[in-house]
């Protein structure tokens, strides 16, 4: 199967949870993939090796928190790696700003080169430690994918949240430990099962709320 034929059955299924994205997104998402594989060669992006789950364990994955975000206007993606979640989140919502918060330069700097080669004007790229960043702007979204545990995530970002945000925590199986040690002035709102095409493990979003 080729990545553009794996593309489209995996949005087919996720369309059942109202994803539906025009053919210019979707030739964004190709391109991505192919740069995401192309640069983790040379660079060590992420620790996924093999190229034909690049669609499935990384475009797929972070496109089914979409109908988690809301009307959420201004979101960031801490400790973002090779720019995920927040790339494909980006190309699936352009009218949503997205920030991307990377500690290595060198991840930082594919960011960028994806950001200007997909001509993602709602895409910002940040190399920082999260808590040496300050934007402008508290976000109303602040999303982590394998960034850390949730009591260190919610210590990290709590800080950057707006008022009335949440924190929106990328997982494998259910984190019945982690959600016991969240810090006090916080609560998890809701744990939602995500069923992603082509991921046979377990995948859950934790959403994580001031109160």
């Amino acid at each position: 199967m080729t990545p553009r034929e794996q593309l489209a059955r995996g949005l087919a299924a996720l369309s059942l949870s109202g994803l539906d994205l025009p053919a210019i997104a979707q030739e964004q998402l190709l391109t991505f993939a192919a740069l995401l594989g192309k640069w983790n060669k040379v660079y060590n992006l992420t620790a996924l090796r093999d190229e034909s789950q690049v669609i499935s364990h990384h475009l797929l994955d972070s496109l089914a928190v979409l109908p988690h975000l809301g009307t959420a206007h201004w979101l960031a993606d801490i400790g973002s790696g090779g720019g995920l979640p927040g790339i494909p989140l980006a190309i699936a919502r352009p009218e949503m700003n997205v920030a991307l918060v990377e500690s290595n330069q060198k991840k930082s700097a594919f960011e960028q080169q994806a950001k200007i080669e997909l001509g993602l004007a709602n895409v910002s790229v940040h190399c920082a430690r999260v808590e040496a960043w300050q934007p402008s702007e508290k976000p109303d979204v602040v999303i982590s994918r394998a960034f850390s545990d949730l009591a260190e995530f919610v210590r990290l970002s709590g800080p950057l949240l707006a008022e009335g945000g949440a924190l929106l925590a990328m997982k494998g199986v259910h984190p019945y430990e982690e959600i016991a040690q969240l810090p006090a002035g916080w609560r998890v709102a809701e744990v939602t099962p995500l069923q992603v095409p082509g991921v046979e493990g377990a995948r859950h979003l934790v959403r994580v709320e001031r109160g």
